[in-house]
């Protein structure tokens, strides 16, 4: 552990490496720190926190830079961190707005938290595996061809297009759809009462159209996690190497790693770079847990470079998570 005095050397040098991208001198860390010693005594417990692994010097002759182990000391010694109230009002603003889906809504909440924070963003949906269905609504679209529409009591909306091979009237599939709601209201769409369903003594043209709607609603991708990414247009400014855009392009083009990157035991906010996601890249993730009434957890984070401004987008993505869980109506 550092003592006050290098742990206010140490702060000195992260947030200014932040703020220029410079190596930072002895006389800048003096002048930023707000200690009282001497210029001496800077360069010491400059020295002294490189020895430790906390900063490193590039050149002989220039400043210092952190290094990973810096930033952790950082990010874990943190003070907490208070918005504008501009910027309060605009994430309360944005959760009172109507969202008419769940996926409408995750999708503009990445492009919010990219605006907030200027780095690429990135939401995770709760998954759909705990799904409950709410209302069950068959269209006919001519023919027989139906479209289904399952909606979640989280408000996910599921939409199949189903071909009951039979061609009905309104009065049959009105008959269908209310034995389906009947069935699985209340229930995840894997439920087994569709196929319980089908057994029962029902006229043959009604089970022509609930045999195939109840085998696609349980066929349905539960497992699935939507994924949302804003902001990525901000990268190659915040990024001078074009092959760690590139890098960074690949690893949001496929869902799983990006899942993967997002993902994290840990149920409230966590900082992760380096060791920490398995890439020793330019790269930080700032992620907090969102919760639903039925428990499923989603995430909602930021993707940046090693010098971001922590503080102040710690607290973003914490006001986010907080605005996404009142809307789903999580009581704290």
């Amino acid at each position: 552990m550092l003592d006050d005095r290098r742990s206010k050397v140490l702060k000195a040098v992260v947030e200014e490496y932040i703020r220029t991208g410079e190596p930072v001198s002895s006389q800048t860390v003096l002048g930023r720190s707000g200690i009282d010693v001497s210029s001496a005594t800077v360069r010491s417990d400059l020295a002294r926190l490189e020895s430790y692994g906390f900063v490193e010097q590039p050149h002989t002759s220039s400043g210092r830079v952190p290094t990973h182990q810096g930033y952790r000391f950082y990010v874990d010694n943190l003070s907490p961190a208070r918005l504008r109230s501009a910027t309060r009002h605009q994430i309360d603003d944005f959760f009172r707005a109507v969202h008419v889906q769940i996926s409408e809504m995750l999708r503009d909440t990445s492009t919010l938290v990219s605006e907030l924070t200027a780095y690429p963003a990135v939401v995770v949906g709760p998954g759909s595996s705990v799904d409950i269905i709410r209302d069950i609504r068959l269209v006919p679209l001519g023919g027989t061809t139906l479209l289904v529409v399952a909606i979640a009591e989280n408000g996910r909306v599921h939409q199949e297009y189903v071909d009951v091979v039979v061609e009905a009237d309104n009065e049959t599939i009105d008959s269908a759809e209310r034995l389906l709601n009947a069935a699985f209201q209340g229930q995840p769409l894997d439920s087994p009462e569709g196929s319980q369903l089908k057994k029962t003594d029902l006229p043959a043209v009604v089970k022509r159209i609930i045999s195939p709607v109840s085998d696609q609603l349980q066929a349905a991708h539960s497992s699935d996690r939507e994924v949302f990414v804003g902001g990525t247009s901000q990268m190659a400014d915040l990024w001078n190497d074009l092959s760690m855009v590139r890098h960074l392009l690949k690893m949001l083009d496929e869902e799983a790693s990006l899942i993967d990157l997002m993902s994290d035991e840990v149920q409230g906010t966590n900082v992760r770079f380096g060791a920490d996601i398995g890439d020793d890249s330019d790269i930080a993730v700032i992620t907090a847990a969102y919760e639903t009434p039925s428990g499923a957890t989603g995430r909602v984070g930021v993707i940046g470079p090693m010098r971001m401004n922590y503080q102040r987008t710690i607290k973003v993505v914490e006001q986010v998570s907080e605005g996404l869980e009142d809307t789903f109506g999580v009581e704290k």
